[in-house]
């Protein structure tokens, strides 16, 4: 996982800490609380059965891929889309490229978007499917594809 191949990672309930001066690459699936502070190249992507992870991308925090979680609180930036079954929160610091999908925001002045805030009165859930699912490798952009099927687009 930590050397120049990419991987995907499985995070457990509990909160998870990606430090400063870290750099993962790979998809990482997680439930719980995931806090980045260094830098991720890949997706994250909460469990389909965890409807209250939450994602943080602190003040330095960088994520190079799209961000699928049913909360979603950024500090740091974000180059990638959104998906937010419950809500986004935008601290003075966040700077997201690419689309906004949610269903209640908070955005703090200062706060960048470059890319379309996309409401949604529905909450979904990406569809991971069953726990071999998440063992075998799944294909980011079908499951991100998915959860913006089940309700995040109009």
């Amino acid at each position: 996982m930590f050397g120049s191949k990419s991987s995907s990672a499985v995070v457990s309930d509990g909160t998870t800490l990606i430090a400063s001066g870290t750099e993962v690459s790979g998809r990482i699936t997680f439930s719980g609380c995931l806090e980045v502070e260094g830098v991720v190249r890949g997706n994250i992507i909460a469990d389909a059965d965890s409807d209250t992870a939450q994602v943080r991308i602190q003040g330095r925090g960088e994520v190079h891929g799209d961000v699928c979680a049913p909360v979603v609180i950024v500090n740091g930036s974000i180059e990638g889309n959104v998906y937010s079954g419950k809500r986004v929160e935008l601290a003075a610091n966040a700077a997201v490229c690419g689309d906004v999908h949610y269903q209640v925001i908070e955005m703090v002045k200062g706060a960048q978007i470059n890319g379309s805030l996309m409401y949604s009165s529905a909450p979904a859930a990406p569809a991971l499917g069953n726990n071999e699912a998440v063992v075998a490798p799944v294909d980011a952009d079908e499951v991100l594809g998915e959860y913006v099927d089940a309700g995040l687009q109009n």
